[in-house]
């Protein structure tokens, strides 16, 4: 009798296959800049423009800012699906690190996770 074939990984299609695992360093250099700046953001507009807005009136900071982090976020969100895909993450790890952009201080705890288990090798 014939040995049953090994089980094999899934195959992706040619482009996609030539995509992964390639330049993740860059990749994550661009994640990890974007992580930190859609962080900071998102302190100053919670613990710096909102308190401004509703003890002092001032609805400039929010404005500026509040659209800031929205449009930065976007960009995070491009780079963190990029990261994922040429590091080859999980799904699940992927949406938790999306997801991380909105809390305040989680971004960065989000970060240094990802950083450690993608220099490591390890999906997210």
């Amino acid at each position: 009798m014939a040995a049953e074939p090994a089980a094999t990984a899934p195959r992706l299609p040619r482009a996609l296959a030539r995509r992964v695992g390639q330049g993740v360093p860059a990749a994550l250099t661009r994640y990890r800049v974007m992580a930190w700046v859609v962080g900071v953001l998102l302190i100053a507009l919670i613990l710096v423009a909102v308190p401004l807005k509703y003890a002092a009136g001032l609805d400039q900071p929010v404005a500026v800012i509040g659209t800031a982090h929205g449009w930065l976020y976007f960009i995070f969100f491009l780079t963190a699906c990029d990261l994922a895909v040429r590091a080859r993450w999980t799904l699940r790890g992927t949406v938790l690190v999306l997801l991380a952009g909105t809390v305040p201080i989680l971004s960065f705890v989000a970060e240094r996770i990802a950083t450690r288990k993608t220099r490591a090798g390890e999906r997210v």
